[in-house]
């Protein structure tokens, strides 16, 4: 898959701000659709700039992505966060990595609540005994 550093953080800001949770892309997951395969982004660490820029530099003409929100069928939204972003990052400095970061120093006894295997959890078992 082509996804790269700013989709990862994109993704993990819209989770936040628009479907209320904390939920951010993988560099490997298993399919859903297939037991035995597993999928990988290659690109996971990869800066969008650099992607660019290699492009451009390389002289290769790159294909225009087939997916729904690259054709702006679906709204808008994915573009407002990575403006959100940009502006952020004048204020905030390397605030992109510190998004990225996030989803790996997440404090579990800090957090309300969170799903496991498709089960909920909540702060509150730990007071059950």
């Amino acid at each position: 898959l082509g996804h790269h550093f700013d989709d990862v953080i994109e993704t993990t800001m819209l989770n936040l701000l628009c479907a209320g949770n904390f939920k951010t892309m993988l560099p490997k997951l298993k399919s859903s659709n297939y037991e035995k395969m597993q999928i990988i982004r290659p690109l996971y660490y990869i800066r969008e700039e650099s992607i660019i820029r290699f492009i451009q530099n390389s002289g290769i003409m790159p294909l225009n992505c087939a997916c729904m929100v690259a054709a702006k069928k679906t709204g808008n939204k994915r573009y407002e966060i990575k403006e959100l972003i940009k502006n952020l990052g004048e204020e905030y400095q390397e605030v992109e990595k510190s998004i990225f970061k996030a989803a790996n120093n997440v404090y579990l006894d800090s957090v309300l609540g969170w799903e496991q295997d498709g089960v909920r959890h909540s702060f509150l078992e730990k007071f059950e005994d």
